[in-house]
């Protein structure tokens, strides 16, 4: 069975930093990987991707602020958050793309791991 679960989420003032994980597991092998964010009344956005190879893509609001990591070997990508402002408080997603020798290449997500900054 696919996984893909994430981890870190909280409560955190504005200034401050968090660290989220996401894990996937259940397939035969695991591809590009990335954060995604919806904030209330926001539709679904990228935050950052990261492939096998360890090139990442960064948002315009993640760049200089958001570093993305993986550890291939336990399918594991990181997103270390710091600088958090109230804006970046929203739900956030990992997807995973991921083999199955069932059905090839398929799109997985996480159930979301909720990230609040505030005073």
């Amino acid at each position: 069975q696919v996984q893909v679960v994430e981890s870190g989420g909280g409560l955190v003032q504005p200034g401050g930093s968090l660290r989220l994980a996401c894990a996937a597991s259940g397939g035969f092998d695991v591809n590009g990987m990335g954060w995604y964010r919806r904030a209330p009344g926001k539709q679904r956005e990228l935050v950052a991707s990261i492939t096998t190879g360890l090139s990442t893509d960064y948002s315009e609001s993640a760049k200089g602020r958001f570093t993305i990591s993986r550890d291939n070997a336990k399918h594991t990508i990181y997103l270390q958050m710091n600088s958090l402002t109230p804006e970046d408080t929203a739900v956030y997603y990992c997807k995973a793309l991921i083999f199955r020798r069932e059905v090839g290449w398929s799109e997985y997500w996480g159930q979301g791991t909720q990230v609040t900054v505030s005073s």
